[in-house]
């Protein structure tokens, strides 16, 4: 365990991987493409190696030892007594000569201490030590060996021991220190805000539990830091290793890395680690270069400087990306890969969903790996439905295909060709051929031959690459990967996905779209002690329990709001429709009433429409009749830059309208307070458009849980409507309106969905 387990005061564990992974490490970082065996793959050529072996052939050897406060724990591959032969087993593909030296020193590190650990165990004065390299295309092995006598296994076990041993100190110290510190954590502010005491009473009782937890509190009552301090007491109370906060959008990070600094003032220094994880592509110094130190100079040497740089982080109470970066930089190393390592060491990691419940998820697999005790929690967890379904649906398209067959070199046309073909076959289908372009197709079963001969693609496709480590061919790349994930979601293909196929005018589209992401996010919950989502909107609590795969002891919690309804005026606007077929006549009815609503009160108010082209044709409307009242526009794509621009219109002193769409960046996830926004105009129930697509998932939803139409239109359309709603009320103080234009606002069944503390 690269944390260590702490099985008393004086005793740190360490599993050998790990211990070996610290200490012999050296050299540069090395990310060429080159296709290495899965993990699934992995575990398969050990089973057929050691299959060829005699009968009494041990396998998988549970050892341990000890070096001072250290427990050195593993589990050998293999050892043969009729030899005396300890074997560690390695899978590759392609050139045994291309795997670099320092990988090879890092397989015979862990091979001794592994050897060391056996000797003792069996009383043994000398081992053969066996690195067995075992290609999985060629199904063959390339042995290396080498006998050591036990005072040679020992002095370099004692030696990668004391390496190690001066950290683990080090984090034995800082551990007792973080516990001491969080158990007496006073709250950061004089007291709890209505709301934050309960909310925090429910995820602390969550954690006492041990089981999961879906909090709804309103917007404004401060539910981040809510959160943050009865998790952070329970990692003293509970031993946890660590606490993941995870969020959807880039202001979530900033919101918990604000509160984390909030609450460190009341600790003393450094005695809490928090890091914040940012995308690769945001972090990397050198985008045009290759991950290797022959081509990027962050990359050389990257392990040799390791140690200074991980030591200089570790003393920085918060890791964000500015600081890692200045720390990288200045140990010359690359700061993304300085924060992966750096994952291993802090106590809160706050980063996207993705880390920890995308397929590839890193945070997940090392908290696996490590045997990490852990918490997580997701804050405005109701974007975890649609991210969650995006995380494990895949799409292909013809059009790119074609490019990279264009492209590909000679000895992958054949295989292109076999998955051309069965392409086709799926493009000729009758109700296809019929409906032509913007055709759309469900299919009952995933295309078996079609995934065949993309499986015997991607064999050689990364045999190309083995042998062309050096090709530099991003169309190859990029197909490679998704065909691997469509290989990969087709393994575990059931009623949770559909396989569809869509025609547009580029070409056709074969898409594995996910639809209930329960099944793949169980794992993720029940592998953490504690997993809480929070959020304004999680009602009703059964689609969001359905559809993520809440454990069946998962708690609940619906906090009320300490708002008083007389805080906020909500209108509802029965007069007018904006259903697609009404939006034309609601252009000038709507323009009117933002206008009156603007001369009768001056100030800040935000506009949201259910489409970029609804909002612009309002938008042009409203500036060409009332020109003396400013408007701000959301366009499409905005960099950050752009995003931060348009908030920075809204002022304590501002008057105008600010134009956005619902659900986008500006209808949720933006704190503005005060006099910076007074009313809010919601055109729209916000749901989603009825299409193909939507209707497929409407017929399953029905299918597996009978609510179809609430499932796939109704709850997602609310939420956004009541989540653009609460940029409007922040504190106890504010003041503001509510527009609701819509006449279907008065049904019963959307008035239910509405808080209950709203005055209408």
């Amino acid at each position: 365990m690269v944390r260590g387990e702490f099985v008393n005061s004086s005793s740190y564990v360490v599993a050998v991987r790990s211990l070996v992974e610290f200490t012999a490490k050296q050299g540069d970082l090395d990310f060429r493409f080159t296709p290495s065996p899965s993990g699934l793959e992995g575990i398969e050529g050990h089973q057929q190696v050691a299959a060829r072996r005699k009968p009494n052939y041990q396998r998988e050897i549970r050892l341990e030892g000890r070096y001072e406060e250290l427990v050195i724990k593993g589990r050998a591959d293999g050892f043969d007594p009729d030899r005396v032969q300890l074997e560690e087993i390695k899978t590759y593909r392609g050139d045994f000569h291309a795997i670099p030296e320092n990988h090879h020193q890092l397989h015979w590190a862990q091979a001794k201490i592994y050897g060391y650990l056996l000797c003792q165990q069996h009383a043994l004065p000398e081992l053969s030590l066996a690195l067995i390299y075992y290609d999985i295309d060629r199904l063959t092995e390339i042995p290396l060996t080498e006998t050591f006598d036990i005072a040679t296994l020992a002095h370099f076990f004692e030696q990668t021991c004391r390496r190690f041993l001066a950290w683990a100190r080090h984090e034995s110290t800082h551990r007792r220190q973080r516990d001491q510190a969080l158990r007496v954590m006073p709250f950061p502010h004089p007291s709890f805000r209505a709301g934050q005491r309960e909310l925090a009473e429910a995820m602390f009782k969550a954690s006492n539990r041990a089981c999961c937890l879906l909090a709804q509190a309103p917007t404004g009552i401060g539910k981040t830091i809510a959160s943050l301090f009865p998790m952070l007491k329970a990692i003293a109370e509970h031993q946890l290793d660590k606490l993941f906060f995870l969020t959807a959008k880039t202001s979530g990070r900033k919101v918990a890395l604000n509160a984390i600094a909030t609450m460190q003032e009341k600790l003393p220094p450094s005695s809490l680690r928090a890091l914040e994880l940012v995308a690769k592509a945001n972090a990397c110094e050198f985008p045009e270069n290759a991950c290797h130190g022959e081509a990027c100079p962050l990359a050389k040497r990257f392990y040799d400087r390791l140690p200074e740089a991980r030591a200089a982080a570790a003393g920085i109470a918060i890791l964000d990306q500015a600081q890692l970066r200045e720390v990288a930089l200045s140990h010359q190393i690359c700061p993304y890969y300085l924060s992966i390592e750096m994952a291993k060491w802090s106590d809160i990691v706050v980063g996207d969903y993705n880390y920890y419940f995308d397929l590839n998820a890193m945070l997940y697999g090392l908290a696996l790996n490590n045997n990490w005790k852990i918490s997580v929690l997701i804050d405005e967890a109701h974007n975890m439905v649609a991210r969650a379904r995006e995380m494990y649906t895949i799409e292909l398209h013809s059009a790119r295909f074609k490019e990279m067959q264009r492209q590909a070199p000679p000895e992958l046309k054949k295989a292109c060709d076999k998955v051309r073909r069965q392409w086709r076959m799926l493009e000729k289908s009758d109700l296809i051929q019929s409906k032509g372009i913007d055709s759309y197709q469900v299919h009952a079963q995933l295309p078996d031959k079609l995934t065949k001969t993309l499986i015997s693609l991607c064999a050689e496709i990364g045999s190309y690459f083995v042998d062309h480590p050096s090709a530099n061919n991003s169309g190859l790349q990029e197909f490679y990967f998704n065909a691997l994930i469509f290989i990969r979601l087709s393994e575990c293909f059931g009623e949770h996905s559909i396989f569809d196929v869509s025609m547009k005018q580029n070409g056709s589209i074969l898409c594995i779209r996910n639809i209930v992401p329960a099944p793949f996010l169980q794992a993720r919950f029940k592998a953490s002690h504690t997993s809480a989502l929070f959020s304004a909107t999680l009602t009703p609590w059964n689609y969001y329990s359905d559809l993520l795969g809440m454990p069946e002891k998962t708690a609940w919690v619906d906090v009320e709001s300490p708002f008083d309804p007389e805080q906020l005026a909500v209108h509802v606007v029965e007069t007018v429709s904006t259903r697609y077929a009404d939006r034309h006549q609601s252009l000038t009815p709507i323009t009117d009433l933002m206008a009156n609503q603007f001369d009768q009160t001056p100030g800040a108010y935000l506009a949201f429409f259910s489409s970029f082209e609804y909002m612009d044709q309002v938008a042009s409307l409203f500036t060409q009749r009332f020109p003396h009242i400013s408007t701000w526009v959301q366009t499409r794509k905005m960099d950050e830059a752009s995003k931060n621009r348009f908030i920075a219109n809204f002022t304590e002193d501002s008057q105008g309208v600010g134009f956005a769409v619902l659900g986008g960046a500006f209808g949720e996830g933006i704190d503005l307070p005060g006099t910076r926004l007074i009313g809010a105009f919601i055109a729209t129930l916000g749901l989603p458009q009825i299409n193909p697509i939507n209707e497929q998932i409407k017929q399953r939803m029905y299918q597996l849980f009978g609510f179809g139409y609430d499932y796939t239109y109704l709850y997602p359309g609310l939420q956004k409507v009541v989540q653009a709603a609460g940029r409007v009320i922040r504190t106890n103080t504010d003041r503001g309106v509510i527009y609701l234009i819509d006449d279907r606002f008065q049904q019963d069944q959307i008035q239910a969905l509405l808080p209950r503390w709203w005055k209408r």
